[in-house]
């Protein structure tokens, strides 16, 4: 049964707030009441502008910070730490620069003691996913920016993640480069179905991608805004009518530009 009919959720966010202490005393409150749910499977898009406390509001989901008050749950426990039960792809590559793009990939598995054998098996099937059959030998320099993404995405599948977090994973790409990796994201996500978070700042991007798109709004602390259900047929196009209505919608109710 799909969990949005039973009203079960694979993440919850209740009541977060964040503040950081800078120069010894100083507070930046930067998240305040935040909630949100999301299910299993599904695509959930956060879209909010810079400085909004989205990235923050993730890395509390991946356990990288403690939120102020409230408390984030995964599978109905409390997220305290990192696990590899969350694959973490962000805006910089991180990539291992003295590894090939195979070794990359198997690193995950390999510290979790798994077999060289079946690393290796598990590195091939998520390198030939992404599309970087062929790449195995070559190192992150050798790469483009939208290949070094690939094997980014490859490397956080590889660790058999339940959710997948993205952190604006495609802002330092070109327009082009960026529509591809949009689309090769929505291949591999219906290949091997996750719940995903993604982290934008691009409407388009959102509605290329999402089942569902929460917004928080700008300056700080963030804060929620209105949320959309994207019932658009995949893949989408950016000049259909509904697609451009639903943009629309969301240009007006935000500060985002398009």
């Amino acid at each position: 049964m799909d969990n949005r009919e039973n009203g079960s959720a694979k993440i919850v966010c209740e009541n977060i707030q964040k503040t950081f202490i800078q120069k010894g005393t100083q507070q930046v409150r930067v998240l305040k009441d935040v909630s949100l749910k999301v299910h299993d499977n599904e695509f959930l898009v956060i879209l909010g502008p810079g400085q909004c406390g989205k990235s923050t509001l993730l890395r509390i989901i991946a356990g990288l910070e403690v939120p102020t008050d409230g408390q984030a749950f995964l599978d109905g426990k409390a997220i305290t730490h990192p696990g590899p039960d969350r694959g973490l792809v962000f805006q910089s590559y991180m990539l291992f620069a003295w590894r090939t793009v195979l070794g990359n990939v198997e690193m995950g598995p390999k510290l979790q003691g798994v077999p060289k054998k079946e690393r290796l098996e598990i590195a091939h099937h998520y390198i030939d996913l992404v599309g970087l059959k062929g790449f195995e030998k070559h190192y992150p320099h050798q790469l483009s920016g939208g290949m070094k993404q690939r094997v980014g995405i490859a490397r956080a599948y590889a660790n058999k993640p339940n959710v997948m977090l993205l952190d604006e994973p495609f802002g330092q790409l070109d327009a082009q480069t960026r529509l591809f990796m949009e689309k090769e994201t929505e291949r591999i996500w219906q290949a091997e179905k996750r719940t995903v978070v993604f982290v934008t700042n691009n409407i388009d991007e959102a509605l290329i991608l999402g089942d569902r798109i929460v917004t928080m709004r700008s300056k700080l602390p963030g804060t929620m805004g209105p949320e959309y259900t994207v019932g658009l047929e995949r893949p989408r196009e950016p000049t259909d009518m509904d697609f451009l209505k639903l943009r629309y919608d969301i240009t007006e109710a935000s500060e985002l530009v398009l």
